[in-house]
C-alpha cells in the first residue's frame, strides 16, 4: 500500500496559505503559547488538548480493519468531504464511524451550531473523513453507499448522510443493509442507475480504505476524534460550549500568529 500523508502536502501549499505556520499532520504536540494563569477559555483549551486520550465521550475500538489493507493509496487531501472556505485560517478533520453512536450525538447536538457560527463564517474549514474502525457490522456498507452518493453531487451526500445519522438504530439492526440505504438513496433523490454501478464496481471502495488506513497511521483509536491541524488531536462528543471555547481561543491565536509573521522583519530587507 502507497499512503502518503506529508507536512508539507499539496493540501497544505494550497488549502493553509492564510496560517502558513500550520503545517499537515505534524503530531500531537500542542500549539507554542503559554497557558496563561490556569484560568478561562485559553487554560481549559489548553488541557482538552493536552489530556490523555479516552476523557472525551467516545467509542473506543482496537485491532485494525480489514479495509484498511485494501488501500491502494491513501492521500488525505483526496479523501473525506470538505465544508467551509479553502482560505479559513483554522483547519479541522473530524475522524467519525457512521455507526458510532457519540458521532451521532455530536452531529446532531454540537455540529449544526459549529457550522453556522465557524464553518459558513469562514473561520474554520472543516473535513469530514468517515472511515471503518470494525466496531459496527453494517458500516462498510453503509458508508460506501454515502461515498456513491457524493460521486453524484454534495448535496445528495449531506441529504443521505443526514439520514444515516438519524436512522442509525435502523441500519445498524437491519440484515440488509445496503438494501435499506438504497431505498435512502432513491428518498434522497439519487440517480439510482449511477448509484449501483458505483457500487457493484466498488468505484469509491478505495476512499473508505484510504480514510481508515489514514486513522490507522495516526493512532485514532475512538471516534469521534478532531485534529485540529497544527495543534492535534482533541476526542469526544463534548458540549458544544466546550467546541465554541476550544475554536474561538485557537482562531484568534492562528490570526494573531499570521499577523505577527507578517509584520516581522524580512532577512535582507
Amino acid at each position: 500500500m502507497t499512503a502518503r500523508i506529508s507536512k508539507q502536502s499539496a493540501w497544505t501549499a494550497r488549502r493553509l496559505s492564510a496560517f502558513a505556520v500550520l503545517m499537515l499532520l505534524v503530531g500531537c504536540g500542542g500549539g507554542d503559547g503559554a497557558a496563561g494563569d490556569g484560568s478561562g477559555t485559553e487554560a481549559t483549551t489548553r488541557a482538552l488538548l493536552t489530556q490523555p486520550a479516552g476523557e472525551g465521550p467516545a467509542t473506543s475500538f482496537e485491532g485494525v480493519p480489514e479495509i484498511a489493507n485494501q488501500a491502494t493509496t491513501a492521500y488525505l487531501p483526496d479523501l473525506g468531504y470538505d465544508r467551509g472556505d479553502v482560505q479559513a485560517p483554522l483547519k479541522v478533520i473530524e475522524f467519525s464511524d457512521f455507526g458510532c453512536g457519540f458521532c451521532r450525538r455530536f452531529h446532531e447536538e454540537s455540529f449544526p451550531t459549529l457550522m453556522t457560527e465557524f464553518i459558513e463564517t469562514g473561520m474554520i474549514e472543516w473535513k469530514f473523513l468517515p472511515f471503518i474502525t470494525g466496531s459496527f457490522g453494517n458500516s462498510l456498507p453503509v458508508t460506501e453507499a454515502a461515498e456513491c452518493a457524493l460521486e453524484q453531487s454534495t448535496e445528495l451526500y449531506e441529504a443521505l448522510g443526514g439520514m444515516l445519522w438519524v436512522r442509525q438504530g435502523d441500519w445498524k439492526a437491519t440484515g440488509d443493509a445496503a438494501a435499506l440505504v438504497r431505498s435512502w438513496a432513491g428518498e434522497a433523490g439519487v440517480d439510482l442507475a449511477r448509484f449501483d454501478s458505483c457500487l457493484s464496481e466498488d468505484r469509491r471502495l478505495n476512499r473508505v480504505a484510504g480514510a481508515t488506513a489514514i486513522a490507522q497511521q495516526l493512532g485514532v483509536r475512538a471516534t469521534p476524534t478532531f485534529w485540529i491541524v497544527g495543534y492535534g488531536p482533541l476526542q469526544g462528543a463534548l458540549p458544544v460550549d466546550v467546541f465554541q471555547g476550544i475554536f474561538t481561543t485557537l482562531h484568534a491565536e492562528v490570526l494573531a500568529a499570521a499577523d505577527s509573521a507578517a509584520a516581522a522583519p524580512r532577512p535582507g530587507a
